[in-house]
């Protein structure tokens, strides 16, 4: 099983270890596309509509430039401390029996806008890019990584994808694939149930969803297998799509 995760915009406030070094990242098949879209961005960086061109909110702008213009000399930390958002705060990483911990460093994997692709041990400086923009003169992100990303990633078992769009348009899996969507159900004035999908609830419970695959120890090889992992652990899910979806539901 391989768990590919979105990073999160929210990510830890510095670093405590040595700068950047690319030849130390795993999937070194992606390093010359790291260093253009280093070289990339630290060049958007240095024009005027920076904020414009990585879409920055105005209140976050200046530190995230700040962060950027810094990326090569910046100190690091690990891929497993960097992400602070919903999603990764709810996989709980320090919470995992020590098992479960050795199991993640080899089975997660954290698609990234300028990094491609990291695993939880790879020391990365904080910064801001996301997959879904444009980057002068690299043009869309997802299409720049696609094909770096189909060399790097040749997973032998099942991906469990927790990815959002963007990300998901980066690498398409060639094994087989279960994306994991998350439903809120409730009653209508008729009585009928309703289904939505949400947004952030989806988030915390893709992490949870991620923290007990791991920390139970289990290891599903098809679609089929994961349905039963998830529902012994409580879950109400179903098969969609021929087991290329998996709908976890949400009670109201």
């Amino acid at each position: 099983m391989l768990i590919v995760l979105p990073p999160s915009e929210g990510k830890a406030s510095g670093g405590d270890g040595p700068p950047l070094r690319l030849e130390e990242l795993s999937f070194p098949e992606l390093r010359p596309a790291r260093e253009r879209a280093l070289a990339a961005l630290e060049r958007v960086c240095r024009r005027e509509d920076a904020a414009h061109v990585l879409a920055l909110p105005r209140t976050q702008a200046q530190e995230a430039l700040r962060r950027n213009r810094e990326l090569r000399r910046a100190p690091t930390l690990p891929a497993s401390r960097l992400y602070t958002g919903v999603l990764h705060e709810n996989l709980a990483l320090e919470s995992l029996n020590a098992d479960a911990r050795r199991a993640a460093e080899e089975q997660i994997v954290i698609l990234s806008g300028l990094w491609g692709a990291l695993r939880l041990t790879d020391r990365v400086p904080p910064y801001r890019l996301a997959m879904g923009l444009a980057l002068p003169p690299l043009g869309a992100l997802a299409a720049f990584w696609r094909p770096a990303l189909a060399r790097a990633l040749r997973p032998a078992g099942l991906v469990v994808d927790m990815r959002s769009a963007p990300y998901a348009a980066a690498w398409r899996p060639a094994a087989p694939c279960t994306a994991v969507r998350v439903l809120r159900q409730r009653s209508g004035p008729d009585g009928t149930p309703r289904r939505t999908v949400v947004s952030h609830a989806a988030k915390a419970t893709r992490g949870k969803i991620a923290h007990d695959l791991l920390n139970a120890g289990v290891d599903p090889a098809s679609p089929e297998e994961l349905l039963k992992a998830v529902r012994d652990l409580g879950y109400t899910a179903e098969l969609a799509d021929g087991g290329g979806r998996l709908d976890v539901v949400l009670h109201a």
